[in-house]
């Protein structure tokens, strides 16, 4: 009973005079009910999710439903076909990519597909097999455009929110699972081009790869990597002085800050840090934000040494003030 979805193990338990049983409280089984409608309303459009004619709906219904519905990825990712047909989803778009010709239609459709794989690529049961089954491979071609136009971006920033997913739970399995892909080149075309919150959520990608073990050393192993990581994360520091974001410094600061833990890339870092880091350019952006204040200051300790670092930031003295 214990792999039966939930509202068939809620029937049984029912039936046996189990938790289930009527003779739970009035409030107790008006809730469990709830959950009941609740579930039985999930497998059902799961199941019209394999009918291409009511595909589109269960799509729309289920994406908007994903958080109330328990258990929602383990049903979609048992569900006979269920998986093949979010992937039939994706799939359908590619040769609307280049030329870009995506309309907002198919963006959004295939975006609501891709919002219950990330739900799939959040729950414990299902991220490793979601993982094993190499199903992020199938959003890289959507992480590849370079059309900023918005059914484009959407796509680019709910592709990134199902890796994001992936990355938020610190497991060294997907960090290397995800370098041996090419994600990392990935996510720095999306933060050279992508819109704030698309390159917000690359950076942070790129953040929780460096905060492993596995990640940092794979992007200071060579010259090119560290460089190319470095050169990307210096354009978005001077577009930030144009046009600041507190939520994406912050990401870049904390990149830099983890950067500077590995010795040689700390090195390196000694001529090509931005110095718009090392001065008072973000002091405004960064008034508010005592965390990455700290961050930026331990940042120029690392990179500059205790003595220049206090130097360098004596335009930051009122903002260390917590």
């Amino acid at each position: 009973m214990a792999n039966l979805p939930q509202s068939l193990s809620m029937n049984a338990a029912a039936a046996f005079g189990g938790p289930g049983s009527s003779s739970a409280s009035p409030s107790a089984a008006g809730t469990q009910g709830n959950k009941d409608r609740k579930m039985m309303s999930a497998e059902q459009l799961v199941l019209e999710l394999s009918n291409p004619d009511l595909r589109e709906n269960a799509l729309l219904e289920l994406s908007k439903k994903r958080e109330i519905f328990q258990d929602l990825a383990p049903l979609l990712w048992n569900s006979f076909g269920t998986i093949a047909a979010l992937l039939q989803e994706i799939v359908s778009i590619y040769p609307v990519l280049s030329p870009p010709n995506l309309t907002p239609a198919q963006s959004n459709r295939v975006c609501n597909a891709l919002a219950l794989l990330q739900c799939v690529a959040s729950h414990p049961d299902t991220r490793m097999l979601f993982l094993n089954a190499h199903i992020p491979l199938y959003l890289y071609p959507f992480l590849n455009t370079t059309s900023k136009s918005r059914p484009f971006e959407y796509l680019r920033l709910t592709s990134l929110g199902v890796i994001g997913a992936l990355v938020k739970v610190d497991d060294t399995e997907v960090i290397s699972f995800l370098l041996s892909t090419e994600i990392i080149p990935l996510c720095l075309r999306t933060m050279e081009m992508g819109s704030e919150l698309s390159k917000t959520v690359a950076t942070f990608i790129v953040q929780k790869i460096l905060l492993d073990d596995v990640g940092l050393d794979y992007i200071c192993t060579t010259a090119e990597r560290f460089f190319a990581v470095g050169r990307v994360l210096g354009n978005m520091v001077a577009a930030l002085a144009e046009q600041p974001s507190s939520r994406l410094l912050k990401h870049i600061i904390r990149c830099y800050l983890r950067l500077s833990d590995n010795p040689r890339a700390c090195d390196a870092l000694r001529s090509c840090l931005p110095d718009m880091l090392r001065d008072a350019t973000f002091s405004s952006c960064l008034r508010e934000d005592p965390t990455t204040r700290r961050w930026l200051q331990q940042l120029l300790h690392n990179v500059q040494g205790p003595r220049v670092a206090l130097q360098a930031g004596t335009g930051f003295d009122h903002m260390l003030v917590n």
